[in-house]
């Protein structure tokens, strides 16, 4: 497995706060993998560490409680600090007071926990700011192209465009085995996790949503719109009950979503909003006779690249014109227009057009699937295949 350092580096200078590190995510991002990378850098610094992974039936057995945890992590600890790594620790009752009480102890805590049973909302709820968090996300493309070339296998932009960046996903070799993997995960995550979590009663209408959501991606979308959506297929669900479907999707890392920001007033409108599904995959699943959503995931993908890099990521209303991505970073602002394809002269004029009557002040860059370079003396153009492998804007 690739070391994932763009994640340690921000979690490095925590090593030995009193603060609980939680590395957070959606299942099979990777989590306990830098879990175990953080522990073997500690290890080579001659720094005593215990890992315990809850998954494993015999741990969970035999450390069931938050007094059971407490008393065999203390025997653990001598004169020198003690690193703790609490693998899935939701599976031990009272984890959350076991972790305010060794947090005081001359160790370091680090936990993970299941998006099913431990999501964002947990952690101030439970541990009352005592902690920090550290979110992990499926592999952009140049972390799926360096753990493709480490199985000595290909991984494409093309590929990635459909199949997105869980990194078990890169392991098969076969169509139908990568669809049965990211198959079940899907059931896993949304249905499975889900469904049981918040004991939704009426699992095919959440299903529906679910669906109606994950294929929309890189849309504008509102609870109206879904609400409106349902009733045309004859489906009775709420509009409250439609926002709660939604928020259920976010606390479990399924989907995140993008507000507007208003050019007159300089600021985020949050009625109004664009979702993006955290991994493409999402929205393959769920497409008939593989006629797959490269144009949406595209952009979909665009969207996780730059939130990987740091930048604060809105939509752009040019006086009623849309600019898919205001982003911003070290005081550094762009404009960012998607598209899957300029060649035809509508679409260049169309997404070409987007940034009319913006001044030069701040930089303007339209990111396409061609290999044409279509740069023009205001608006830089960048290759899908020559972003993915950039480290920044500029």
């Amino acid at each position: 497995m690739i070391k994932r350092e763009h994640y340690i580096s921000k979690i490095r200078p925590f090593y030995d706060s009193d603060l609980i590190k939680i590395v957070t995510g959606i299942r099979r991002s990777g989590k306990s993998v830098i879990m175990k990378q953080i522990m073997e850098e500690l290890e080579k610094s001659n720094k005593k560490c215990l890992f315990i992974d809850f998954e494993i039936r015999k741990n969970r057995k035999e450390i069931s409680n938050a007094d059971i945890l407490i008393s065999y992590v203390e025997k653990q600890i001598k004169d020198e600090k003690l690193y703790v790594f609490l693998d899935e620790v939701q599976n031990v009752d009272g984890w959350n007071e076991a972790c305010r009480t060794l947090r005081l102890k001359n160790c370091s805590i680090f936990i993970t926990g299941s998006n099913s049973k431990l999501l964002s909302r947990e952690f101030t709820k439970e541990l009352s700011g005592r902690y920090i968090s550290f979110e992990v996300r499926p592999f952009i493309y140049k972390e799926a192209k360096e753990y493709a070339n480490q199985l000595k296998r290909n991984y494409s932009p093309a590929d990635y465009l459909v199949w997105g960046g869980f990194p078990a996903s890169i392991e098969y070799e076969s169509l139908d085995s990568l669809k049965t993997y990211l198959s079940d995960l899907n059931d896993t995550i949304i249905y499975n996790d889900l469904e049981n979590r918040y004991n939704i009663r009426k699992k095919d209408i959440f299903e529906r949503v679910v669906d109606y959501v994950l294929v929309c991606n890189s849309r504008k979308i509102s609870a109206r719109s879904i609400y409106d959506y349902m009733k045309s297929q004859h489906v009775t669900v709420s509009i409250p009950t439609i926002i709660k479907y939604i928020s259920y999707l976010e606390e479990a890392y399924v989907i995140k979503n993008v507000s507007l920001y208003s050019s007159k007033s300089k600021s985020k409108l949050n009625y109004y909003y664009k979702i993006y599904d955290e991994d493409v995959s999402f929205n393959s699943l769920r497409a008939s006779e593989n006629r797959y959503d490269l144009t949406h995931n595209l952009e979909n993908i665009i969207y996780n690249e730059l939130i990987y890099r740091d930048y604060e990521v809105t939509v752009f209303n040019n006086n009623g014109k849309e600019i898919d991505f205001r982003v911003s970073k070290n005081g550094k602002t762009y404009l960012v227009q998607v598209a899957y394809s300029v060649v035809e002269e509508k679409a260049y004029k169309r997404e070409f057009s987007a940034f009319d009557k913006l001044d030069n002040s701040i930089k303007k860059i339209i990111i396409t699937n061609d290999d044409i370079d279509y740069s023009t003396s205001t608006v830089e153009h960048i290759k899908f295949k020559d972003f993915l492998l950039l480290d920044d804007l500029i």
